[in-house]
C-alpha cells in the first residue's frame, strides 16, 4: 500500500493517543511511532492518515 506524506503541520500536532507523547514517521514500517519508549506503539498510516487506534496499534 502507498502512503501519502505526511504534512511536517499535522506531524507537529499528534501524539500518542496512549500516552500523549510525540510521534514520529517510520517510513519503511509506514507507522507513526511513539517517542515514549515505554509506551513506543506503531500506529498504521493508510492513504496518508494516521490511524491512532489504540486496538490496531503495534508494539
Amino acid at each position: 500500500m502507498s502512503i501519502t506524506p505526511i504534512t511536517p503541520e499535522l506531524l507537529s500536532i499528534v501524539v500518542c493517543p496512549v500516552c500523549h507523547t510525540r510521534v514520529a514517521i517510520d517510513v519503511e514500517k509506514a507507522l507513526l511511532v511513539c517517542a515514549n519508549a515505554m509506551c513506543a506503539l506503531g500506529f498504521e498510516i493508510r492513504y496518508g492518515v494516521p490511524v491512532l487506534l489504540v486496538d490496531e496499534a503495534r508494539k
